[in-house]
């Protein structure tokens, strides 16, 4: 049996219909089949690889750490380098008040991790989400996750949740003194890429500070440079209480963290003792990564480039079927007919060496996450295969 026979009978599946392409190699904007066919990567591994595909810096740090130590103890412990060293880094390109970082396996993880720190630091018991709104798949993520499709077949969830609409003034009268945290996307990213108001993100904070809740920004896929911003947050001029990181913070090693002022974090440290823990986080090879990415990220000219780079895009993906563009930054939804228009579109895609995707609550939108490295060169290359694919494909 070869690898792909070997992946569909030994490796659990997430879909009937997996894309199932063996890649053998991976380095910045590109990655190549077992056939030795090249791919533009235009998903980055969904939000994962900002820097690329084994940055050079990254690939020498796990090296290096790998060599000296991997995994010695459960979380937090053991004095160990590569999570400090991290730690310190975010805490200082991050507002002050965000100063204690947990490290977690993933994404999802931070935000149970942050759950329980809401609960534990306010006595509270109530959480508000969003309606449209993506956390990881968990049973507390998913609780908290706003489409009920993706949530129906796991009930009962954890009580209390409750699902308001994004970006509507009128839901946040709905935070009060019960509340312990309000989970909300800096930018929503599978519904299809849509940005609150900088009005209504102001008011969101002002209403969580006035009744004593924690205001958390899932920084999950927009952080990390990917909307122009170094944290997506800036640019609705608040920051939160909690921040999530997840994806983009390992710079392609698993990593995800939830970030906080340190009197809120040191609530998990008593009553009980060891409130949060976990055995793999902050792995010391995936801190060592991550930090290696992180400043490839800052110290790079990438973020600057963002704005010419998004305008060339929305310049380019212009075709009477396309029924919308919306982008911040480097995150594009590019908006079809329906589901069927737009996979066979996607498979075109990725059959002239293109790797794109769709969206779990927009799936008639076509997604553009590339790293943030790209030239406008590939950007150009990137748009003709889509607008190629859109022009071969029978409507």
């Amino acid at each position: 049996m070869n690898n792909r026979q070997l992946f569909l009978q030994h490796v659990a599946q997430t879909s009937d219909a997996p894309l199932a392409i063996e890649f053998t190699k991976a380095s910045g904007m590109y990655m190549w089949d077992n056939h030795g066919k090249q791919y533009i990567d235009m998903i980055a591994g969904i939000s994962v690889c900002n820097v690329g595909h084994c940055h050079p810096a990254v690939v020498e740090a796990i090296q290096s750490q790998a060599a000296q130590y991997m995994h010695l103890l459960v979380y937090g412990e053991f004095v160990q380098a590569p999570q400090v060293q991290y730690a310190t880094y975010l805490s200082s390109i991050l507002p002050p008040s965000l100063n204690c970082v947990y490290f977690t396996n993933s994404g999802s993880e931070a935000t149970e991790g942050a759950m329980k720190l809401a609960k534990r630091y306010t006595g509270r018991h109530e959480i508000i989400a969003f309606k449209n709104s993506y956390h990881g798949s968990t049973q507390g993520s998913l609780s908290i996750m706003g489409d009920e499709y993706w949530r129906n077949a796991y009930r009962p969830l954890l009580p209390g949740i409750h699902h308001l609409d994004y970006n509507s003034f009128e839901a946040i009268d709905a935070i009060n003194h019960n509340t312990a945290a309000v989970f909300a996307e800096s930018v929503q990213a599978e519904a299809g890429v849509y940005k609150a108001s900088k009005e209504w993100m102001q008011a969101l904070r002002k209403k969580c500070t006035e009744t004593g809740t924690l205001l958390v920004l899932d920084e999950i896929q927009c952080g990390f440079g990917r909307n122009g911003f170094l944290w997506s947050f800036e640019q609705y001029g608040i920051v939160p209480d909690v921040v999530l990181l997840g994806k983009a913070l390992g710079a392609g090693m698993p990593l995800g963290a939830f970030v906080a002022d340190k009197e809120i974090m040191w609530s998990l440290t008593n009553n009980p003792v060891l409130g949060h823990i976990t055995t793999f986080g902050g792995h010391p090879v995936a801190c060592a990564a991550g930090l290696a990415g992180a400043k490839a990220l800052v110290e790079g000219d990438y973020i600057a480039t963002i704005p010419a780079k998004e305008q060339l895009f929305l310049d380019l993906l212009k075709h009477p079927k396309i029924k919308a563009v919306r982008s911040v930054g480097m995150m594009f939804a590019v908006e079809f007919e329906s589901f069927e228009v737009n996979k066979k579109i996607i498979d075109d895609c990725i059959a002239n060496g293109l790797i794109t995707d769709w969206f779990l609550f927009a799936p008639a939108c076509l997604r553009l996450v590339p790293p943030l490295i790209i030239t406008e060169d590939e950007v150009r290359t990137a748009c003709k295969i889509i607008l190629d694919a859109i022009d071969r494909v029978t409507f």
